[in-house]
């Protein structure tokens, strides 16, 4: 690996308009002041490292089920999926990662499979961390039916600083086990509803690598 690819991230599409953005306002503020135009460097280059978008390799095994986000899991316990999904009001075990401002946001789908269906909910901008951000966020939730003929959800959540939820794909769409699904801007937090009867092989604390860090294994 050369020594420029561990500091020089691909960049999202997303993510060029804002860094052009903060570029411009960079300049305004070193004409200001140059302490001023140097913070703005500052919040430039977290702007750009914001929307970096990394290759990923993931696991080819059967019946992983991988993390949609980089981040760490903040919660582990038993949960409805969201009710506008019209499933069945069963708990199954959630598993939440939450994203601070400085991870990756590009969100990857944990298991491969058909796009049964998208529902998005408008709501409110609490914490991401906190479990009542579940119910009362805003967020975006995807079924994704698996060759098996089970079913994963997979919700999007924005936080307290996050004010748009970006998919990339649609009902009907067929995804492959890691393939980018979509994004949060700036602080949010994924839900992965597990199928009935699958335990998690992660706890509360550790850190998750969107693509590639093992959530659970259905085959177990």
């Amino acid at each position: 690996m050369r020594m420029t690819d561990t500091f020089i991230k691909p960049m999202h599409p997303e993510g060029r308009k804002f860094v052009a953005i903060f570029a411009v306002i960079t300049l305004v503020l070193f004409a200001i002041e140059d302490v001023l135009g140097w913070i703005g460097v500052g919040l430039t280059v977290w702007c750009y490292y914001f929307f970096r978008d990394p290759e990923r390799v993931t696991p080819d095994a059967p019946g992983l089920v991988i993390s949609p986000a980089d981040g760490v899991v903040s919660l582990i316990e038993p949960a409805v999926p969201p009710r506008e999904l019209g499933l069945p009001e069963e708990a199954l075990t959630r598993v939440s990662v939450f994203m601070s401002v400085f991870n990756c946001h590009v969100n990857r789908a944990p298991v491969a499979g058909k796009v049964e269906k998208i529902a998005y909910k408008p709501g409110k901008f609490l914490n991401a961390s906190l479990d009542k951000a579940s119910e009362d966020n805003e967020r975006n939730s995807l079924v994704i039916r698996m060759e098996d003929d089970r079913i994963l959800t997979v919700t999007q959540i924005a936080g307290l600083v996050a004010r748009r939820i970006v998919s990339f794909t649609q009902e009907g769409a067929v995804l492959d086990r890691g393939e980018r699904f979509g994004l949060i801007r700036f602080g949010s937090r994924l839900d992965i509803y597990l199928p009935e009867g699958v335990e998690p092989s992660v706890k509360i604390g550790q850190t998750m690598i969107a693509g590639e860090t093992v959530i659970a294994d259905l085959s177990k």
